[in-house]
């Protein structure tokens, strides 16, 4: 079956009321049915549909003989003017009670504005109060109530109603029918009622009416897109923007990150507007996942992922704090999830981000606050269950730590496309660089963008996280305001990039004895990691304290293997881990503190390899630090024993470092001199003292 209808096929006029009559016939349908058999019915719609909807009501149920009193709230113009009167509510009150006390037959009550009588949360007013004995008084009244689908109501007046109908935005088969010829003819010389719906399948027909005659242009254009655009403007309410984030132009790196994101969700989209039959559009729809998952650390542009993939789709994008979402006020948090999503579906194509999503959606049962939490993840599942397939409005959440996450909200249907962002690796690093050495006119030097790479390999100075894209993103402002202010016109070169890396940090003053001691430290470290078969490769030794909680460090590069940890691997880590302290023994008189951590993260590796990670001389796991596992405790002897394997380990990795500082003390003693004359050295200048045999290149 095609997609595209001829225009003639179109209807030539078209008012509010007959759209909304042509928009909900089955809903229609539904109302009049459950009225002509005495049952109250609970509308829930937009505000702005309501009015029409009840006329179309109306006529229907006059054609039957069923009289009906609609409740607006407004003093009845014949009446003497009253100074007494009070506003739309009490009105309202004052024509219920009139309605249910002087009713002696059967009759329709209608009450537009039923959620005036309960607050945000859910709660009853102090007019509901009033109002509530009124409802349950005159069985010889049915109740028609309209109530803003991100209003709740108290459970005592939903009660009331067993029939209940929600009406939000538009189905897709029925927009054939609601649309004229001549506002057809700005979209192309068919009509595609597929194309047109992504724009619009969160209006209801009575403001489509207003919209579309708005559209202007002319008629029958080779390209319709100036048409949609306008579509676009008057869909998107002020609350919400669509992004201009491109994938590929404004994200560096991260190729299989969107390599991901294309062909699951993207190509499958473009794919889809492609296609003329519309019962492969629908099975294209069915494979497209509404709910998305985008974790990994902190600062690596989770949020800005969502954003780009908004801006490839036109859609406009809300971004919700998770902790904001939190109130104390009862039924607020949920609430505030309803006015999103109904926010979101009136402005499609849209995204919604949860940001901070593990903030309330937790695994439930493991709440240690109000519970609000609790309910909240219900109100985001009810939400995110009731989406039609064909509506273009998706669900982001982002967070650092997936496995805390109900499960609940990852089953398929849900939250079931789940995309990991990691810390950028080199290729990462060095487009992200590129990307903002365009924007920013930082005139990167190629030595410069090759040290800059080489330099966020590690831990970012002056914190403990590695550098993510945001880390890269302040170096580059940083460089840039420095250009500005300086007023500097040439490139950036490598002491521009290290001085944007540091200038601001607050660096502690040692003294010369001190900077001997740091020195030898750091160099016993590195000797023995260059000695060391399975280290990561050294970038970068610094004794300048430019990292919090150590006045030195070795940084290392990335890692050959990401995912992939051996034995050997942990065994060389023992043995760097004691190249600090074998090194002060060695050519120091005396021993500093600055092993403790070191002893203790290298007890720690040695403890895992026997007792964790099977790799003693017994392949077993035993219990963990936390005492799980407690029927593998082992004996007393058993106990004794593995402490005697984790010292053999620690005293082993300790003589080899002893032994290969002893054996390569000239390049100790070279590379601790020119640390004391630099403060920093980079891989080429350690290499060099190393190759020079205690002679420093250029010294």
């Amino acid at each position: 079956m095609s997609i595209t209808l001829p225009i003639a096929e179109l209807p030539q006029s078209l008012t509010a009321f007959e759209a909304v009559e042509a928009a909900y016939p089955v809903e229609l349908a539904s109302i009049i049915e459950a009225l002509r058999s005495d049952l109250p019915v609970l509308i829930e719609c937009d505000k702005g549909l309501g009015p029409y909807l009840w006329r179309c009501i109306r006529d229907r149920i006059k054609a039957v003989g069923i009289q009906s009193v609609y409740l607006n709230g407004r003093p009845d113009p014949n009446a003497a003017p009253n100074p007494m009167a009070g506003g739309i509510v009490a009105t309202m009150i004052g024509q219920l009670r009139d309605a249910v006390r002087g009713a002696t037959e059967q009759r329709v009550i209608v009450m537009p504005h039923l959620d005036l009588l309960t607050t945000s949360q859910g709660g009853l007013t102090a007019e509901a109060r009033e109002v509530i004995p009124l409802l349950y008084e005159n069985p010889m009244l049915v109740w028609v109530g309209f109530k803003d689908p991100s209003m709740p109501l108290p459970k005592v007046i939903e009660s009331l109603f067993p029939r209940r109908v929600s009406i939000l935005g538009i189905a897709r088969d029925r927009l054939r029918y609601l649309i004229t010829q001549r506002e057809a003819q700005k979209f192309g010389r068919e009509f595609n009622p597929y194309g047109l719906y992504t724009f619009v399948s969160g209006l209801h027909a009575a403001r489509l009416r207003r919209v579309l005659p708005a559209i202007h242009g002319e008629d029958f254009p080779t390209d319709p897109r100036p048409a949609y655009d306008q579509l676009r403007q008057a869909t998107q309410s002020s609350d919400v923007a669509v992004p201009n984030i491109d994938l590929e132009r404004d994200i560096g790196g991260y190729a299989a990150v969107k390599a991901r994101l294309r062909s699951e969700i993207l190509d499958l989209l473009v794919e889809r507007a492609k296609l003329d039959s519309a019962d492969a559009i629908t099975r294209v729809e069915q494979l497209i996942p509404r709910g998305m998952i985008f974790w990994g650390p902190p600062g690596t542009g989770k949020t800005l992922f969502a954003k780009a993939m908004a801006t490839a789709l036109g859609a406009a994008v809300t971004i919700v704090s998770g902790p904001e979402l939190k109130s104390r006020w009862v039924g607020e948090s949920e609430e505030r999830i309803r006015q999103i999503f109904v926010q979101a579906r009136q402005a499609a194509p849209a995204i919604i981000v949860f940001d901070e999503l593990d903030s309330f959606a937790t695994a439930r049962g493991t709440y240690t606050g109000s519970g609000v939490e609790h309910s909240m993840v219900n109100q985001l599942l009810t939400e995110m269950d009731g989406f039609r397939r064909n509506e273009m409005v998706f669900v982001v959440g982002t967070t650092n730590f997936p496995e805390s996450l109900d499960p609940a909200l990852l089953r398929p249907g849900r939250f079931e496309f789940q995309l990991h962002i990691p810390f950028p690796d080199a290729t990462d690093r060095r487009a992200i660089l590129d990307v903002y050495d365009k924007k920013l006119d930082l005139q990167l030097t190629e030595a410069a963008l090759d040290y800059a790479v080489r330099r966020t390999s590690g831990v970012v100075e002056g914190g403990t996280s590695r550098f993510s894209g945001d880390h890269l993103q302040a170096l580059g402002r940083s460089i840039a305001r420095r250009r500005i202010r300086e007023k500097i016109t040439g490139p950036t070169d490598v002491p521009a990039v290290e001085h944007a890396l540091t200038a601001h940090l607050d660096l502690p003053q040692l003294t010369p004895t001190e900077e001997r001691v740091v020195a030898t430290h750091e160099s016993g470290h590195a000797i023995c990691a260059l000695h060391c078969a399975h280290a990561p490769p050294i970038e970068r030794i610094s004794i300048r304290g430019d990292l919090v909680g150590a006045l030195g460090f070795v940084q290392y590069g990335d890692q050959a293997h990401k995912y992939v940890t051996t034995r050997n691997q942990l065994i060389d880590h023992i043995c760097i881990l004691f190249g600090g302290r074998e090194a002060e023994e060695l050519l120091l008189t005396d021993l500093s503190i600055g092993s403790s951590q070191d002893l203790e993260r290298a007890t720690g590796i040695a403890r895992g390899l026997v007792e964790q990670l099977g790799m003693g001389s017994e392949v077993r796991v035993w219990p963990d630090a936390e005492g799980r596992h407690p029927e593998r405790e082992p004996s007393e002897r058993g106990k004794e024993r593995l402490e005697t394997e984790v010292l053999a380990v620690l005293a082993r990795e300790r003589q080899r470092a002893k032994d290969l500082l002893t054996e390569h003390r000239a390049e100790v003693e070279a590379l601790r001199d020119l640390l004391l004359d630099r403060k920093v050295l980079d891989r080429a200048a350690m290499m060099g003292v190393v190759a020079g045999a205690g002679k420093p290149a250029g010294g």
